[in-house]
């Protein structure tokens, strides 16, 4: 088991659903937290609700589709807290639930702006510093939907996609360094996610009564994983289930996700 004490983590989408769990539970794990969201008052919610002081758990308003932002970043963190021992990139957002060619090009680009571009980019930021750790961590959360193609989230599904590979790239180019690579692959977590991606789910959506993770549950899941140190770490038994589906027999995996999807996008 990997010891997270005294570690200092960079936690993006630190201000609200699972990334405000992983919080708490870093926390608890006496891991010193550096918490980044783009809502500064979500951010605020949730230092008030960890009760620690700042020595232990900062706040920094950052949009992660900026680049200069994320560069500015992890000399922000150095700063406050001396060092840059792991980073997890769990800000995300999906799209509206449309087929690909009614989705406006503007929104296709934010989406990958922000679960793709913004990994990318604080990882390329951050890595220097965790290389110098005792032992480092990278943990990238994609989706169940980075490995199984879902009808009316195409965009969505790539940007995770490409958070899959490469994620597992750096696993394979930092095999022989100190730093641990983690790829989490979420399913159906009960998060707000949809309201912080500006939309509203379609009515129908109700009417299929998928089964959600609680964020906690699923937060602490993640943390076992690094902990483990797990390469791929899977959130849900939808996603355990499907991954194994998806690996036999691809052709029916994606057959029972549109056959479930259909009555939403038509």
């Amino acid at each position: 088991m990997k010891d997270l004490k005294n570690k200092v983590f960079i936690l993006t989408g630190a201000g609200s659903g699972m990334g405000r769990e992983l919080t708490f539970q870093l926390l608890d794990k006496g891991v010193i937290v550096a918490a980044v969201d783009i809502n500064e008052a979500a951010l605020l919610e949730t230092f008030k609700l960890a009760n620690v002081d700042n020595k232990k758990l900062s706040i920094h308003v950052v949009d992660v589709s900026k680049p200069d932002q994320l560069l500015s970043l992890p000399e922000a963190v150095i700063k406050l807290h001396g060092k840059i021992d792991g980073l997890i990139n769990n800000a995300g957002i999906i799209q509206p639930m449309v087929r690909f060619a009614e989705l406006e090009e503007k929104t296709a680009m934010k989406v990958i702006e922000i679960n793709t571009f913004g990994v990318f980019n604080l990882t390329r930021n951050c890595l220097p510093y965790i290389l110098k750790s005792d032992e480092g961590f990278i943990v990238n959360v994609s989706s169940m939907g980075g490995f199984l193609p879902v009808p009316g989230q195409a965009i969505y599904g790539a940007s995770k996609a490409a958070v899959k590979l490469f994620t597992e790239a750096l696993y394979a180019e930092l095999y022989d360094t100190n730093v641990n690579v983690s790829v989490v692959f979420p399913g159906a977590i009960e998060t707000n996610i949809s309201q912080n991606s500006g939309l509203e789910m379609p009515k129908d959506s109700s009417e299929m009564k998928i089964k959600t993770t609680k964020a906690d549950v699923a937060a602490a899941i993640i943390i076992n994983g690094i902990e483990k140190g797990k390469l791929r770490i899977f959130v849900g038994k939808d996603a355990k289930m499907m991954d194994k589906l998806y690996r036999l027999t691809p052709v029916k995996a994606i057959k029972l996700m549109q056959k479930m999807l259909k009555g939403i996008l038509n």
